[in-house]
């Protein structure tokens, strides 16, 4: 009888443990037959699901949405058409700082080495172009071998996960169940580089003079501190200096709300009004992991330049002109935190802005009415996620639910991933509440994974927002254009398309499936919604055509 060595794993099995490791607990993509030997161990596995999306792209942007729940994600593509179709998602991944760990299923090594015409390739027999391709959209990437497979799974794997970038593992269909020697350490080693402790200790020092020195200084939390998950720490600052703080769009969910100095989101000029002229008053700025990307700043409207600045992120600081290399924000904010005296400074700002209440000349579903309203209804701890258009501009200012996790695509901007990155986010907690908005042109790119929701329990409410066409697109340029129109679809029916009433799901999670045109019936259905948290709900809301948010006219505007 032939016994394995204790010291040997399989090449399969070690991804498999190195990702479960993380925290990951499914694993999304599609299946294909050069990845199925490598899904066979996933299957066999009783702490993990298998996704089973509708295709790769989706695949990947659940595996994105689950990542920003989890820290962390993995997808299972097949080589060349299957990857290729998720590299936007990937991309969308890379832009965000987001690791995700894709598992590209190749052909055999034979295959490779002779250059064969199989399926999958572009007939010219290079193997090496989709993995070049995908190099440039990850932090690390690797081919497997069986000669390197343990070291280079151990280095794509760390390597994304400390930069927050996704890595690429190709994996020959194979060499999946060859037996190799197990890694001398038993963890992988995912601790980011400790600072220079003499940079470190002159930052701290000088940020420490530079906020004694401040009259009026304002701090501003962004992107950085939800992806390297330092809401503790930025948290803890923020109270202790008790200075006024805002969020930017990216760093939504990333403040305590409730904290008596937290004013509201900053976005240059698409702040509500009054938030503008409370940052361009500060004479000194402490941004924690900023991202100045266009959406993220009103189209580069921030009006800070006079400013003093001192920017912190995890790879460095910088304090106006001076530069502080190797700095990491969440070793330098605890510092921060315990050298700030006692005292508070009072500053009298008066009561934090709101956005301008319902306007009741109206029955129908405006956007002013909605984003008012729909804040009634969102449950603390609930995770919303929301579409590139009209919802992704109106959400940050609109939704202010304390706990609650905010996920949109603000700087990759993909139209489409708010439907299966809300699958990925509710796989990540599926004892959170979803709620997920996304406009009618943005469904129908991605509309395949409603079925996903249904095949796996999940219970999200879906508001579907139907304006009949590209609204975002419409304000920019050409609000009658045929290409900025597309066929209407009856969307209220789309669980039953999805088979949610068929007798083989035996689905007893189905709740409301409605077209909703008045504020009365959106007011009723959301009383049923709330009554019954287990179901997913379906509310398609019939909107004015051309009604936007603040946010989105004053952004089309600008353009």
């Amino acid at each position: 009888m032939h016994v394995t060595s204790p010291n040997l794993i399989s090449i399969g099995q070690h991804i498999v443990n190195r990702l479960k490791e993380l925290g990951i607990d499914t694993v999304f993509g599609v299946p294909s037959d050069f990845n199925m030997s490598f899904l066979d161990l996933i299957e066999d596995d009783e702490t993990l699901t298998w996704g089973n999306n509708t295709n790769e792209l989706s695949a990947a942007y659940a595996a994105d949405g689950y990542a920003r729940i989890r820290g962390t994600s993995a997808l299972v593509t097949a080589f060349g058409v299957g990857e290729l179709s998720a590299m936007n998602g990937i991309a969308g991944a890379y832009s965000e700082m987001l690791p995700i760990i894709h598992i590209v299923g190749s052909p055999r090594t034979r295959f490779r080495d002779s250059h064969a015409l199989i399926h999958h390739t572009l007939g010219n027999g290079d193997y090496d172009v989709f993995y070049k391709m995908s190099s440039m959209l990850a932090s690390a990437s690797t081919n497997l071998t069986v000669s390197n497979a343990v070291s280079e799974i151990d280095r794509v794997i760390s390597t994304a996960f400390i930069t927050k970038r996704p890595g690429y593992i190709g994996l020959p269909c194979n060499i999946v169940n060859s037996m190799v020697e197990a890694p001398a350490t038993a963890s992988l080693c995912i601790d980011r580089p400790r600072s220079p402790i003499k940079t470190l200790t002159a930052a701290n020092d000088h940020i420490l003079k530079e906020i004694r020195n401040a009259k009026h200084p304002v701090i501003l939390s962004d992107l950085g501190v939800l992806r390297f998950h330092l809401e503790y720490e930025a948290n803890a600052f923020i109270e202790r200096t008790g200075f006024p703080t805002y969020t930017a769009p990216m760093g939504k969910g990333s403040v305590n709300i409730d904290l008596p100095n937290f004013r509201g989101i900053y976005c240059g000029a698409l702040s509500l009004d009054g938030i503008q002229q409370e940052l361009e008053a500060a004479d000194l700025l402490i941004e924690l992991g900023s991202i100045k990307s266009d959406f993220n700043t009103g189209y580069f409207t921030f009006g800070l330049e006079h400013v003093k600045t001192i920017v912190l992120h995890n790879y460095g600081v910088i304090i106006d002109q001076a530069e502080y290399t190797g700095v990491q924000m969440q070793e330098l904010l605890p510092m921060l935190t315990q050298g700030i005296g006692g005292a508070k400074p009072s500053f009298e700002l008066g009561p934090p802005v709101k956005q301008k209440p319902i306007d009741q000349g109206s029955n129908e579903i405006t956007n002013n009415y909605l984003w008012n309203k729909v804040n009634e209804y969102i449950k603390p701890n609930s995770i919303v996620v929301t579409e590139t258009g009209s919802s992704g501009f109106a959400a940050p200012n609109a939704l202010h639910a304390k706990d609650n996790t905010y996920i949109s695509q603000v700087l990759w901007g993909s139209i489409g991933y708010s439907v299966p990155a809300a699958v990925g986010a509710a796989m990540a907690a599926r004892h959170r509440q979803i709620y997920l908005f996304v406009g009618d042109g943005s469904f129908q790119l991605t509309v395949q994974e409603v079925s996903v929701f249904i095949r796996q329990g999940l219970t999200p409410v879906i508001f579907l927002l139907n304006n009949d066409g590209y609204l975002t697109e419409k304000l920019i340029n050409g609000p009658y254009s045929s290409y900025n129109n597309f066929q209407m679809w009856e969307y209220s029916k789309a669980m039953t398309f999805f088979g949610a009433h068929l007798e083989t799901n035996q689905n007893e999670k189905i709740g409301l499936e409605i077209q909703v045109k008045t504020r009365e019936a959106f007011e009723s259905a959301m009383e049923t919604v709330i009554q019954e948290p287990d179901k997913i709900h379906f509310l398609e809301l019939v909107m004015p055509q051309f009604d936007a948010p603040r946010e989105l006219k004053m952004l089309a505007e600008i353009f």
